[in-house]
């Protein structure tokens, strides 16, 4: 059983519009998609001043990103990840800024909770390993994250967002 834990560390006047529920659920629909099992991932969702400070120390870019991922398996995709079936094994954190999140899902015209999926599944695969070089939507990883999310886009969708 896979096991998801989210927090949020933000400003009051920039709190996410859903359960943290909501994402979990979806998180654990994907793991599932992508068949991996007995993992731990911890989700936190944040404010751009502090995914600004995070970006820099690990990434050295003074601004804020839409999501950060560490994985505890950097250099191994799903199939190689060991599968210990009596525990969890953690897979890493996936880190977003609300409000980036929120920015992006008004640059690209899609809903928050569109942009909120692509954001989660772009997380998760950089946990599995995957890496792409540039945001160009040629890239694999990118065109995979947008097939898995077309699969999702009737599933959870939350009214009024």
């Amino acid at each position: 059983m896979n096991v998801i834990e989210t927090s949020t560390l933000s400003s009051d006047d920039n709190e996410l519009p859903i359960p943290p529920s909501y994402s979990e659920r979806f998180v654990a629909e994907i793991l599932d998609y992508l068949e991996i099992k007995n993992k731990e991932i911890s989700i936190l969702f944040t404010d751009d001043k502090y995914m600004r400070t995070l970006n820099f120390a690990y990434r050295g870019i003074n601004s804020p990103t839409d999501v950060l991922s560490f994985s505890q398996f950097e250099e191994s995709q799903p199939a190689d990840m060991p599968d210990t079936a009596a525990s969890d094994t953690l897979l890493g954190d996936i880190i977003i800024s609300i409000d980036t999140l929120k920015s992006n899902a008004e640059s690209f015209r899609v809903a928050f909770d569109e942009e909120l999926k692509r954001l989660l599944i772009h997380g998760i695969l950089h946990l599995t390993g995957m890496d792409h070089k540039t945001n160009d939507s040629n890239e694999e990883m990118l065109q995979l994250q947008e097939q898995i999310l077309l699969g999702f886009q009737e599933k959870n969708s939350i009214q009024g967002i």
